[in-house]
């Protein structure tokens, strides 16, 4: 992983809830000032973290909400981390939303049914952020407002050194992730929907035409799309977002990277 004090942001997961062919579930390697941070780390992910460096190396991993699609390689990287080749004993910060490190508990319980070994806190350093102050990871300062989805969940900002990224999370269009976006350096912003955005109500997705419209309104300087289905192809997903935005736009794949000045 990167030492570099400028931020630098590198795709580990892409895919929507159902994965892309060779491609993971959300989760993004965040990195600057010296420190590096998951946002997210669904199913698939942690092989890609492997190609980028180790998950001991990491100084934390933030959750948005728990959907197995942005949480479920927790527990392979509890083994990685348990018997894995490491070179230290450090316990990784695992920031989860309220209410997630009950269901997170409840879950790993079935692994280990009759221990009283601790099947997280052995490796993990378990906490719940509280959306309403934030995070400070060394010089990486994180902000949460909440989205437009089933299930409590919060979108995330990094600010390092005066540069930024903001992460939708999964959310239907919201004037909150507008507000925590507002001219951020670079927006990761969900597009699961097909165009016209025809999610069931209630609404807890957005199209590449919607993720357009709230770059547009915070004023951003590139809007990446993520989190999509195979069917959608990366042109239609640009041309899309274009529709309603003239910034720069790309379409985030596994193992792409992004440094952000």
């Amino acid at each position: 992983m990167s030492d570099d004090s400028r931020l630098r942001v590198t795709v580990l997961g892409s895919s929507n809830a159902i994965p892309r062919p060779k491609r993971a579930c959300s989760a993004y390697l965040i990195e600057g000032g010296g420190r590096a941070i998951l946002a997210d780390l669904g199913s698939g992910s942690l092989g890609n973290l492997n190609a980028h460096g180790t998950a001991e190396s990491l100084d934390a991993v933030v959750i948005s909400h728990m959907h197995a699609d942005h949480f479920l390689d927790i527990i392979p990287m509890r083994y990685m981390l348990k018997y894995g080749p490491r070179s230290n004993d450090k316990k990784v910060a695992l920031w989860l939303p309220p209410g997630g490190e009950e269901m997170l508990r409840r879950m790993v319980s079935a692994f280990v049914p009759d221990s009283t070994t601790d099947f997280l806190s052995e490796v993990f350093r378990v906490g719940t952020y509280d959306p309403e102050h934030g995070l400070e990871v060394g010089d990486l300062k994180i902000r949460f407002a909440p989205t437009v989805h089933y299930i409590p969940t919060f979108a995330m900002r990094c600010d390092c050194n005066g540069a930024s990224v903001t992460y939708s999370a999964d959310t239907a269009p919201a004037e909150s992730i507008v507000r925590l976006a507002r001219e951020t350096g670079m927006f990761l912003c969900e597009a699961t929907l097909r165009k016209g955005g025809d999610d069931s109500e209630p609404r807890g997705h957005c199209s590449a035409r919607e993720a357009g419209v709230m770059a547009k309104e915070a004023g951003v300087d590139r809007l990446i799309i993520t989190h999509y289905p195979a069917e959608f192809a990366a042109g239609d997903l640009v041309d899309e977002a274009r529709a309603t935005f003239e910034g720069e736009i790309a379409v985030a794949d596994d193992h792409l990277a992004y440094r952000i000045v």
